[in-house]
C-alpha cells in the first residue's frame, strides 16, 4: 500500500539508482559497543547492500524518541532513505508501572493510558520531522526482550502499548514498517536483554536491504506505505 500524503512511500524497484540509507534512533542501531569485535547494523547493511549504494548511522546509544529531531539536522546532502528505530528508551522510562500497586485492572489500564499519551506525542512529533524531510521512511516497533527472560510475558504485552502509538504515527503519514518482534524472533538475536547481537543485526540488516532493493522479497514483516 502507498498513501498519497506524508513521507514518500518506498519505491518497490530503488535498484537502478543507488540509494544512501541513514539510520537513527538508538541501540538498536548503534549497537557497536554489545556486538564485541563482531559487526554492529550500520556495518552489516553495508555489507548487504548493492555495490555503490551507502548507508550513514546517526543513530545515538541511549537516545530517546525526541533525539531524533536533532539527528535529523546531520543528514548527508544525498540521503535517499531514513529509517529510524526510537522509543525502547522512552518506554523504559516507565518500566515502574509494572511495579505500581493498583486497586483494580482498570486503574492499572488508566496508568498505562497516561504513559502511551505521553509516548505518542513525542512520537507523533517525531514522525512529523520525519514526513517534512520529504524522504521515502520506515519506522521500526518495539521489539520484544528475550522469551527466556524472567518477566518476558510482562514486558511483551507492555509494549503493545507503545507499539501501538508507533503503528499508527507510521500509518497515518505512509511511513513503511519494519516489526522487529517479527525479524528478531530468536533469543540468539538479542546481545543482552535489550539489544541487538550480530545474529539479531544481520537480520535487521537483511530487512532494510529488502526495502530498498525491489528485486530482493520484502519480509512477511515489513509493511510498505499505508494509510
Amino acid at each position: 500500500m502507498t498513501s498519497s500524503t506524508g513521507a514518500s512511500p518506498w519505491p518497490s524497484q530503488a535498484r537502478s539508482t543507488p540509494c544512501h540509507v541513514v539510520l537513527l534512533g538508538d541501540s538498536i542501531f548503534d549497537n557497536k559497543a554489545y556486538v564485541n569485535d563482531g559487526p554492529d547494523v550500520v556495518e552489516q547493511l553495508r555489507g548487504d547492500l548493492p555495490a555503490g549504494w551507502n548507508a550513514t548511522l546517526l543513530a545515538v546509544d541511549g537516545d530517546v524518541i525526541a533525539g531524533v529531531r536533532r539527528q535529523l539536522i546531520a543528514l548527508p546532502d544525498d540521503a535517499t532513505h531514513l529509517v529510524v528505530s526510537a522509543g525502547g528508551n522512552d518506554a523504559l522510562g516507565f518500566a515502574d508501572l509494572l511495579e505500581a500497586p493498583a486497586r483494580s485492572v482498570a486503574e492499572a489500564l488508566d496508568m498505562f493510558a497516561d504513559a502511551q499519551a505521553r509516548f505518542a506525542s513525542d512520537y507523533e512529533s517525531m514522525a512529523e520531522a520525519l514526513s517534512a524531510t520529504g524522504l521515502p521512511a520506515a519506522v521500526c516497533t518495539i521489539y520484544d526482550t528475550p522469551s527466556s527472560g524472567p518477566f518476558y510475558r510482562m514486558i511483551r504485552t507492555a509494549l503493545t502499548v507503545f507499539n501501538d502509538s508507533v503503528t499508527r504515527a507510521a500509518f497515518s503519514r505512509g511511513i513503511s514498517l519494519l516489526d522487529l518482534r517479527l525479524i528478531c524472533n530468536d533469543d540468539g538475536d538479542y546481545a543482552n536483554a535489550i539489544e541487538p547481537s550480530v545474529q539479531g543485526g544481520a537480520k535487521i540488516a537483511s530487512a532494510i536491504t529488502a526495502l530498498l532493493d525491489g528485486t530482493r522479497q520484502v519480509p512477511r514483516s515489513a509493511v510498505v506505505g499505508g494509510t
